[in-house]
């Protein structure tokens, strides 16, 4: 790089930041989650103001380069600490509403997306329609897991039955969901190389039962609760850099290797190393995640958008919110949940922050979303996530005590992520 290019690629990162931040700030002021505010700032440094001015002087494509190496090192421990945060003692006597519940937060916005999408191909004309419809349907019926753990926290909710149901449920939509991602994502890429998607079944088999055990043996070492050092926690990163270059020279997506990294650190007898190296590389993905947005930023240009265009967003986002509410509080009532409570959860499986976002762009790297149908659905993912704290003020206003199923697990600290 020219001294030129490191000067403007300081000056991007430094700006980046502070944006960022304000805006995040500013957003938690009225009650937002900060990644509301992180996600605008990165839409307003990209080409839907001054007719791209901003995008193109201070984001030219030299610089774009290293950017997007650091966006894709953020979003690969973002996802990282994604597996890491779902724990499986959230679904200990709650199996029965949380698989439920889970279904129906998932199959319902997935059919309804899968209609909205029979519509959308008669605008935007896929090269693949079917891989677009099943993604159109996956889109629509994400949860983001962090976003929904610090709104529980915030409100004081993650210690209740209603915020280990929705942890529960939301842990499980999120599994369920990259699952289907890398479906289509084997069906969709590969470069004509298909067959090295088969390599991720051994790989997921020697994950579960090799490096979990051998991880189990050496992190606790027979201690109770080892904390977490600093050669404990370079080992962790590394391993969930090489998971993530092991799933994409498969041909997967580099993302699902770190979730599944994140997945098979140990639980047991590890809350205080897991605690430390959440916080550890929250530390990193706080100043890279930034990036992402401002990366993701500068495909979204909401100033061509014109009346067929807004009434494809709002298809898309009466679909999204119908879908995941009604079909979480259906399924939730049907399990004997009172009414505001499963209500709650309805609101709370709205939200959908970074996670939406980690989605849309893999659609846009396999070419199944144009332009501007990412712009459309980066809207939705705002605007979702946004409306989710005052429903759930509004339909859960004063806590409703739920019987408890059975003994609650002890409060997890990691569920603090604020994306």
């Amino acid at each position: 790089m020219t001294s030129h290019q490191v000067q403007l690629l300081f000056v991007d990162l430094a700006l980046i930041l502070l944006l960022a931040r304000v805006m995040g700030r500013l957003l938690a002021t009225v009650g937002q989650p900060p990644v509301v505010g992180e996600i605008l700032a990165g839409v307003l440094l990209g080409p839907t103001l001054f007719n791209g001015w901003i995008a193109t002087t201070l984001f030219p494509a030299d610089v774009r380069i290293p950017l997007t190496g650091m966006a894709n090192l953020g979003v690969a421990l973002f996802m990282f600490v994604v597996g890491l945060e779902i724990d499986t003692s959230s679904l200990r006597g709650r199996g029965r509403v949380t698989a439920v519940s889970a279904f129906g937060s998932t199959a319902v916005p997935f059919l309804l997306g899968t209609a909205l999408a029979l519509w959308l191909l008669h605008e935007h004309d896929p090269a693949q329609p079917i891989a677009f419809t099943v993604f159109i349907g996956l889109s629509v019926s994400v949860t983001a897991f962090p976003v929904l753990a610090r709104i529980l926290t915030d409100r004081g909710l993650s210690a209740t039955t209603l915020g280990g149901i929705a942890l529960a449920t939301a842990a499980v939509v999120d599994v369920v969901a990259w699952s289907a991602l890398a479906g289509v994502q084997a069906a969709v890429g590969g470069g004509g190389q298909h067959w090295r998607v088969a390599l991720t079944v051994p790989y997921l088999v020697l994950m579960l039962l090799v490096v979990r055990p051998l991880l189990s043996r050496v992190l606790l070492s027979g201690r109770t609760d080892r904390r977490l050092t600093a050669a404990t926690a370079g080992a962790m990163l590394i391993g969930a850099l090489l998971s993530a270059t092991a799933t994409e020279a498969m041909g997967m997506h580099f993302i699902f290797g770190a979730f599944l990294f994140g997945l098979v650190i140990p639980r047991k007898n590890a809350t205080g190393m897991r605690v430390e190296l959440l916080d550890h590389t929250g530390r990193i993905t706080s100043l890279l995640l930034p990036v992402y947005f401002v990366v993701a930023g500068l495909q979204v240009d909401l100033s061509r958008l014109r009346g067929g265009e807004l009434l494809q967003l709002g298809a898309i986002l009466l679909v999204a919110v119908v879908g995941k509410f009604g079909g979480t509080f259906v399924a939730a009532r049907s399990q004997g949940l009172p009414t505001r409570p499963a209500a709650a959860l309805g609101a709370l499986m709205n939200t959908r922050g970074l996670t939406e976002l980690v989605i849309l762009g893999v659609g846009l790297q396999l070419k199944l979303l144009d332009g501007t149908l990412y712009s459309l659905m980066v809207v939705m993912a705002v605007l979702t996530t946004a409306m989710t704290g005052p429903l759930l003020s509004r339909v859960y206003r004063k806590p409703v005590e739920v019987g408890q199923p059975a003994r609650a697990p002890e409060p997890d600290p990691l569920r603090t992520s604020s994306v």
